[in-house]
């Protein structure tokens, strides 16, 4: 299915070739620059390369939002800056806890806690492992930065996407704070705050932050009425001290708690089974679902934008975040600085999941996580006129320790029997010769027993460690030269425990021989009534063959997913290490300009699957690799008010780590390569000095290169009878995905930003407004059909009064203003259930009040 497509329908390459030979070759615009009247821009400080620089002498293609704007924009959280930054994507599926990142297409799934990030997350320097610790609310933050491209060097392994780098408000010693109150439909109310206190004049300083958000959920649960869906209710609080006793020492140390219980997340009917849509006669699970075995409420595609679902048990997605950490950032000279980073984290996580998403009592889902990690960072700063070197060591230890639980409800032996009936004619035989012995021969036992719980437990210790550098050289008045290697070692060991308990089940046989045969079982059924009306005794290898389905759970094992099959204990090993590093030339030809090449490789850990999987399925995976190159163009022009930054890039990877949902169960494995290629432009223009226009754009063409055993489509098929044209052969399991797009990514996304500030009766105000678009997707990596959705169009907007003699702002604001309907990136095959697909609405409007004040 090698399916290559242009770059762009009409190549932009060339173009912005052509542009930037033309910004170069006019150097008396930039020169104006340096002399021309004060600019409306301001200068943006980012720590993309571990040290504070201005933003357009970085070559790195980053994306800076400072605290302020957050908080004047009413961005709560990381999907809030999801939806203005089009590189960064950023996904929440089954539980709250379940959230993933992207940048520039790349990322992992969080479905399995064997994987680790492609996207770094940084929150005060500190490494979080968990892509789902950082998706709290947003309070009492400086900046947030959205790297692009690989980080590997400076920032380490799972960074071969790039990093975000999340930094709060330090102690200050004058004694700033704020509170800050929102309140909103759906029964809205956050509240937070921050507070710096003085200890000591200019020695020791410290400050509290804290917050808590409420939110009435937004998707009906008809079982449930008074328990809405997708609610918000988190808070939390970072206790922090600055201990600074002369200029050259400077102690920061930072005790943080988070938690959220919610209910979350709703996924609806994308593609209903009711029937085939172009098999006529051909009906699905929710032709049984609807019946009175089961009498369940089923939805259909139509109604997937109204908001409702019926499950038996409502969801609930708990997690606790808590931290210490201790910055030292020691000037031993006017060249040499010394930081070291030491930090201790654990993240509890809980999730119970109605997982067949429906009012049936068929399947539930208990994952109940935790976490423990200790990162240690020793970095040597050297810097001179020309040359600035960073050199250092990192340490990285983590445990964690899993429980998961499959269980098995009170409708599945009835949805069981009648989606199984081609088994019925065997089942009725050994009934038949039951009745025929006198019971000698024992019945059919229960197939899938009610209240089974298929259970697993699974320990994972990891160790590693790095020794890295980086150095920027200016070797020609305008020129410099940056390289970076680093070298990381790590080992992981991984424990795996199983079992099955139910009624009248302890333990499913894991022996081929008593496996249930029905290519057996049949020929015997003859055999044995033949024998019994003879009188004669049974043959032995005939009442062997029926024996399995006289065995409660037997049933299972024709489901088909290693998730609810008995399986032996499992431990597995696994070592590594990796040499990647970084090449960049840049070149100023004026003091508004950048121009910059650079190369990059990335690296992402191996791992061990933790997940319940067949016993002679390699639990091991293979590390992720990247290589990236970068071409990339800065210009701000202070005279025109106009910041323009422009990026290319193309990146390929190799063993890219996948996970792709089949209905029965995740397939996780290292699927082949990846090539991505695209254009990025970030533009900031006051063409008023009292408006401001921004654009932001990106067009990211995400490919499998090779996936040779990838996912087949599913509900396609069933509906269609069209097979998946990457099997390569009828017989096999899996399906060819090369040439396949990247599932969840558009390939194109953008947003338009105007700003507008104006006295009105004499109060200063800022109207900001914000459109979004994002391309098609599809909800998955297999490209069903079926799974491929439209494009989207979102708008924001907010109006805002200052009022100086109070230092407060008063903000009311909406998220998607229109109230446009769309699918937000994520769906899937559902459990048990071919040819159904379900996926996650994206939030309806909001709005609100904001009332900040400053103190």
């Amino acid at each position: 299915m090698n399916r290559p497509v242009p770059f762009f329908k009409h190549s932009f390459a060339p173009s912005f070739s052509a542009l930037t030979l033309a910004l170069l070759s006019s150097p008396i615009m930039a020169e104006n620059a340096a002399v021309g009247a004060e600019s409306t821009l301001e200068t943006i400080e980012v720590t993309a390369q571990k040290r504070p620089q201005n933003l357009q002498e970085v070559p790195v293609a980053v994306t800076a939002i400072s605290g302020t704007l957050l908080a004047e924009k009413a961005s709560f959280d990381i999907f809030d800056i999801e939806r203005a930054v089009p590189t960064l994507s950023a996904f929440q599926s089954q539980s709250a806890t379940n959230s993933a990142f992207a940048i520039r297409g790349i990322g992992t799934s969080s479905q399995n806690f064997g994987f680790e990030s492609s996207v770094g997350l940084y929150v005060d320097g500190v490494y979080r492992a968990r892509q789902n610790s950082v998706i709290n609310d947003l309070v009492d933050l400086s900046a947030v930065e959205i790297l692009r491209g690989p980080q590997g060097t400076l920032f380490g392994k799972n960074t071969p996407s790039g990093a975000v780098v999340i930094n709060s408000v330090a102690p200050d010693f004058d004694q700033s704070g704020f509170i800050q109150l929102t309140a909103g439909n759906y029964d809205m109310l956050n509240i937070s705050g921050a507070k710096s206190l003085t200890v000591l004049d200019d020695i020791l300083a410290v400050r509290l932050s804290g917050f808590t958000a409420r939110r009435d959920g937004w998707i009906d649960d008809l079982t449930h009425p008074e328990q809405p869906l997708n609610n918000r209710d988190r808070s939390g609080f970072r206790l922090q001290a600055l201990y600074t006793p002369d200029e050259d020492i400077s102690l920061r140390v930072i005790a943080d708690y988070a938690e959220l219980d919610e209910r979350c997340c709703a996924a609806l009917t994308w593609q209903g089974n009711l029937q085939a849509a172009e098999i006529p006669g051909k009906f699905g699970t929710d032709s049984l679902l609807a019946s009175p075995l089961v009498n369940a409420t089923v939805f259909t595609k139509a109604q997937f934008f109204d908001d409702t679902t019926a499950l038996s048990t409502s969801p609930r997605s708990a997690m606790q975040d808590k931290g210490i950490s201790a910055q030292l950032d020691w000037a031993l000279n006017d060249e040499l600085t010394l930081v070291a980073i030491s930090a201790l984290r654990q993240f509890d996580s809980y999730d119970y999941i109605d997982s067949d998403f429906s009012d049936g009592e068929l399947l539930s889902t208990i994952n109940d996580a935790a976490q423990q990690a200790f990162t240690q960072e020793l970095r040597v700063h050297y810097t001179t006129d020309n040359l600035a070197v960073i050199g250092g060591v990192f340490y990285f230890h983590q445990r964690l320790d899993l429980v998961f639980n499959n269980i098995i409800g009170n409708d599945f032996p009835a949805f069981f029997a009648t989606s199984a009936s081609e088994l019925q004619p065997l089942t009725d035989g050994i009934n038949a010769l039951s009745a025929l012995s006198g019971g000698l021969i024992a019945p059919v036992a229960t197939a899938t027993p009610g209240g089974t719980e298929f259970a697993h437990s699974a320990k994972q210790s990891q160790d590693s460690v790095a020794v890295f550098a980086q150095s920027d050289w200016q070797f020609l008045p305008r020129w410099t030269l940056t390289t970076g290697l680093r070298w990381t070692s790590e080992d992981k060991d991984l424990k795996g425990n199983y079992s099955e308990i139910g009624p009248g089940i302890d333990g499913l046989s894991m022996l081929p021989e008593e496996m249930p045969n029905p290519y057996a079982a049949i020929p015997a059924l003859t055999d044995i009534a033949n024998s019994l009306l003879s009188a004669q005794m049974p043959a032995a290898q005939s009442l062997a063959a029926i024996a399995p389905f006289q065995t409660p759970g037997w049933g299972f094992y024709f489901l088909n997913t290693a998730s609810i099959l008995p399986r032996p204990p499992m431990q597995a090993e696994l070592s590594d290490n990796n040499l990647s590093g970084t090449v960049k030339v840049s070149y100023q030809p004026t003091d508004s300009q950048l121009v910059y090449l650079s190369w990059a490789n990335g690296f992402k850990s191996g791992g061990l699957n933790t997940d319940r999987i067949a016993a002679g399925f390699d639990p091991v995976f293979q590390a992720e690799t990247s290589r990236s190159w970068e071409l990339g163009y800065k210009l701000e022009i202070p005279d025109h008010d106009l910041r323009l930054n422009l990026a290319l890039h193309k990146t390929d990877i190799d063993d890219f780590q996948a996970s792709t949902f089949t209905g029965t169960g995740f397939n996780l494995q290292n699927a082949g390569s990846i090539a991505t290629k695209g254009l990025e432009v970030d533009l900031q223009w006051f063409p008023l000095a009292s408006t401001q226009l921004s654009v932001n754009f990106a067009r990211n063409l995400a490919r499998f290169d090779s996936f040779a055993n990838g996912t087949c489509w599913v509900a396609y098929s069933w509906h269609t009878g069209i097979d998946d044209p990457g099997r390569q052969n009828p017989a096999d399991p899996f399906c060819s995905r090369a040439g396949d797009r990247i599932g969840f990514e558009p390939e194109n996304r953008y947003t338009l930003g105007l700003e507008h500030y104006v006295d009105v009766l004499d109060i200063p105000t800022t109207v900001r407004v914000d459109y979004m678009y994002t391309g098609d997707l599809y909800l998955d990596d297999t490209n069903d059909p079926y799974k491929h959705v439209g494009s989207f169009e979102l708008v924001n907007a907010s109006w805002m009064w200052e009022i100086p003699a109070w230092d407060s702002q008063i903000i009311v604001w909406s998220k998607n203003l229109l109230d446009k309907d769309y699918v937000a990136k994520n769906g899937f095959d559902v459990p048990v259930q071919a040819g159904k697909i379900m996926a996650y609405p994206g939030m309806p409007r909001t709005y609100g009040i904001t009332l900040r004040s400053h103190f």
